[in-house]
């Protein structure tokens, strides 16, 4: 059987809005005395099963992002640095396209898509992210929803409480044969593309099949200026999973 070539691709190109009045995207800002998009990246290189870890990034910080790379990663040889996209399915499929270019891409071929800004991913999640899309072709990151979940689809009252056991917390990685979500991609109406608010959505769009991958709590997206402080916490009594 042949080897199954996996990537890791991370998702940097966000401006980090929702963090305030900050000077630079919320990926570099620093937590435990590195940037954010550091401890990520070290999650990624010490795991043997990717061929390349593909950071994508906004043009203006390919070179920054480079730079901090080459100074806090000592296997930064095995990532590629390279420009994302305008919104976060055209960043992937940015990701795809430069590992088709530089390395080739069979029906095979797994890509890891993770959040920059989620730093504590877990080496259990990832593994059990290569080996759920290995074998089943989609896979996303998910946690039980604890608590009832409200719908308001109309001016500030509940139209639906949905039965919360079978709901779930998106997280990431969402892993994924990498051609295939590419030319499903492709078949998909611009009116489609304008309601995607992730990357597995492209397949259940069509109809396809993305099975569940446990996450973890701890696994939060740095998105708000008070999640700073919790991950500083959360740095505090980190372990190897």
């Amino acid at each position: 059987m042949e080897k199954t070539n996996v990537y890791g691709v991370i998702l940097a190109g966000g401006s980090g809005t929702r963090m305030g009045n900050v000077e630079k995207p919320k990926q570099f800002l620093e937590i435990g005395h590195k940037p954010i998009l550091i401890h990520t990246v070290e999650k990624f290189v010490v795991n043997a099963e990717f061929e390349r870890v593909i950071v994508l990034t906004p043009r203006p910080w390919i070179k920054y992002t480079q730079d901090i790379i080459r100074r806090y990663v000592p296997m930064w040889e095995r990532v590629d640095v390279a420009e994302g996209g305008k919104t976060r399915n055209e960043t992937i499929m940015n990701g795809i396209r430069h590992i088709e270019e530089k390395y080739g891409l069979d029906d095979e071929t797994v890509i890891v898509t993770h959040d920059s800004v989620r730093p504590f991913v877990t080496h259990r999640i990832l593994e059990d992210n290569i080996r759920t899309a290995k074998e089943y072709g989609a896979c996303d990151t998910v946690i039980p929803a604890s608590d009832t979940i409200v719908e308001s689809a109309r001016d500030g009252y509940i139209t639906n409480i949905p039965d919360r056991s079978v709901m779930y917390q998106g997280q990431t990685p969402q892993s994924f044969r990498a051609k295939k979500l590419r030319d499903v991609y492709r078949e998909l109406s611009e009116e489609e593309k304008a309601i995607l608010t992730d990357a597995c959505k492209i397949l259940v769009l069509k109809g396809e099949k993305v099975y569940l991958v446990e996450g973890e709590v701890f696994n939060i997206k740095i998105t708000y200026p008070n999640d700073l402080r919790v991950a500083e916490s959360l740095l505090g009594g980190e372990k190897e999973c």
